[in-house]
């Protein structure tokens, strides 16, 4: 499998809420770094699948009727593959539509995703809340 159709998967995997196709993409030494600012405090150092998946996206998703929707993908070599996109969605405590534009590089090996950097506008990030 190539890197891009590995981030692809990845992207099928957001727009799916397929949290077990997240799962099985993330290698287990995977690691990320989030964009200070995000909503929830989620943003700064992931060290962690397991991090990512609940404490990050899963924060995210809960408060969240939102996706990572890819526009390009940019192979650049050694696995790594840089996205531009943006995140489109809404609020779901408030009912506030956004978009945000992102930049994700991401480095694959062995069809699996082992880090994400991720560049949002944080500033286009309604305010929202994880329901209870």
């Amino acid at each position: 499998m190539t890197a891009r159709s590995v981030a692809e998967k990845l992207y099928t995997a957001f727009a799916e809420s397929d949290g077990g196709a997240l799962a099985a993409l993330l290698d287990p030494s995977f690691t990320a770094q989030v964009s200070a600012g995000m909503p929830l405090g989620v943003g700064g150092a992931i060290p962690d699948p397991r991090t990512m998946l609940v404490e990050v996206w899963g924060a995210i998703f809960a408060a969240y009727d939102a996706a990572p929707y890819p526009d390009e993908f940019v192979e650049v070599g050694g696995g790594r593959v840089i996205v531009f996109g943006a995140y489109r969605g809404t609020s779901r405590s408030t009912g506030v539509a956004f978009e945000a534009a992102f930049a994700h590089d991401l480095t694959i090996a062995d069809d699996k995703v082992t880090s994400l950097i991720q560049i949002t506008d944080t500033e286009q990030w309604p305010d929202a809340r994880i329901r209870g």
